[in-house]
């Protein structure tokens, strides 16, 4: 409609009143793409990744490059980008946009220069990675304060869809808070502008040039734009991108208590004395929820006075308690209030501590696209403590492609593949290479300490 608008006053320029204003907008519109251009980048990643075609008998693996965007936030070279992007990758390059034509030559600009970045730190929860290049006097752009956005205000987004550099689509803030699974504990925001592959990483602006949300995925039938891309909160940014600087990694508070939203299903069958808010669904044994005296079935009231209302708020606010600090919990018990203290330790998974471990010819897992090893004494030394003393541990997602993205996420220990058990890599690859393309298969594995299953179709 606004297109027909448009084009209905250009056609009856003279008579329009609004044709002024139309031409403000798109002043203002030319300007802000000048001035945001210069600060996203190109992102390009080298790494293995499972060879679709082997070259020689016995070759496992093949290097693949791979592109997305970025965005400077800095003067002094640091960029965001998302950590799928830079996930797997063995060398990691930032090309920088080409400097503003002179208008008296060729508007087809030739290519900015090209650094080699370092990759700070990487948070697969968000997908958000931190990359620095060596450079200074670089154009940066701000974060705004995400918390400001709401629906219909109007966005664009700009990044490497394609490889075609520097693309500007412009769109409208769909909702804002959207959680794509049930208690997910990453909200995003949803917009309709156009968001295609290698816009990952990019900027999504306000109208004032400011970064309201890192460009991350869409979701699409067709793997093209069908007016669903999702951005990971401007704030939600700011607080990662702090801690990847200062620690190389995110550090989330813990208690072993793992919670669910409640539903009216639950509500009813459960006889809670609440229509909503968050139930206990699994305390980890000898954890700090365990030791304070949480049991499955609590309802939580409120988390250091804070009324809590769904898990994702729940597990969010636990991880924004300081570790080693003695968190409030609120709670229901059948009828009775209580109040419980537990301490909040450090979640002990992060993926960094995990990389170290492989290398991407000894340890690839081909067929699902993850760099593993298997359990032994001294690997659990370095480990937090897991269910059964055998399986494989997925340290490291390859770059490129997989059979399933996010099936695996490092961390997770396999411990059977089809109802067999697993203790050995030769073992986990002589049960899955043999399985024809299509093949239908279940996994059993253990992810923070609970169990589940896990099915796909391999390639």
């Amino acid at each position: 409609m606004f297109r027909v608008f448009v084009l209905a006053c250009a056609a009856a320029a003279a008579v329009c009143p609004l044709w002024g204003q139309l031409r403000e907008l798109d002043a203002a519109m030319r300007s802000l793409a000048r001035r945001v251009a210069p600060s996203v980048v190109v992102v390009v990643s080298d790494g293995f990744l499972p060879a679709v075609e082997l070259e020689s008998e016995g070759d496992l693996v093949a290097m693949q490059q791979t592109s997305g965007s970025g965005v400077i936030i800095s003067p002094d070279g640091y960029i965001i980008t998302n950590a799928h992007v830079v996930q797997g990758a063995t060398r990691v390059q930032v090309q920088l946009p080409p400097r503003e034509p002179d208008p008296s030559r060729s508007i087809v600009r030739p290519r900015g220069r090209g650094f080699a970045a370092r990759v700070i730190g990487t948070d697969a929860e968000t997908d958000i990675a931190l990359l620095k290049i060596e450079a200074t006097n670089l154009p940066a752009l701000d974060l705004a304060d995400s918390d400001d956005v709401h629906q219909g205000q109007l966005v664009f987004a700009i990044g490497t869809p394609r490889g075609l550099e520097n693309s500007l689509s412009m769109g409208v803030v769909s909702a804002v808070g959207r959680l794509l699974r049930p208690d997910d504990h990453v909200v995003y925001l949803q917009t309709d502008a156009p968001i295609n592959p290698g816009n990952s990483g990019g900027p999504l602006l306000d109208i004032e040039g400011r970064v309201v949300g890192i460009n991350t995925l869409i979701v699409s039938e067709s793997q093209g734009n069908e007016g669903l891309g999702f951005a990971v909160p401007s704030n939600i940014v700011q607080s990662v991108v702090t801690q990847l600087r200062a620690h190389g990694e995110v550090m989330r508070g813990d208690i072993g208590v793992w919670a669910q939203s409640v539903t009216p299903g639950m509500t009813a069958a459960l006889e809670l004395p609440v229509e909503g808010g968050v139930i206990v669904a699994d305390v980890e044994p000898g954890g700090p929820g365990d030791i304070a005296g949480a049991r499955i079935g609590d309802v939580i009231l409120r988390l250091n006075g804070k009324p809590m209302e769904n898990a994702r708020q729940f597990h969010v606010n636990i991880y924004n308690v300081e570790v080693n600090s003695v968190a409030q919990l609120e709670i229901l018990r059948k009828g009775k209030a209580m109040t419980l203290r537990p301490v909040v330790l450090d979640r002990p998974d992060a993926p960094a501590r995990l990389a170290a471990l492989v290398n991407e010819r000894q340890n690839l897992v081909a067929r699902l696209g993850v760099l593993a090893v298997a359990k032994d004494k001294q690997l659990a030394a370095k480990l937090p403590p897991f269910r059964r003393n055998y399986g494989i541990l997925v340290a490291k997602i390859a770059l490129g492609p997989r059979p399933q993205p996010g099936l695996f996420q490092p961390g997770d220990l396999i411990y059977e593949v089809n109802g067999q058990p697993i203790s050995t890599l030769h073992e986990l690859r002589s049960v899955l290479d043999p399985l024809p393309p299509g093949e239908h298969v279940v996994f059993q594995i253990e992810r923070r300490g609970r169990i589940r299953y896990l099915e796909t179709s391999l390639d």
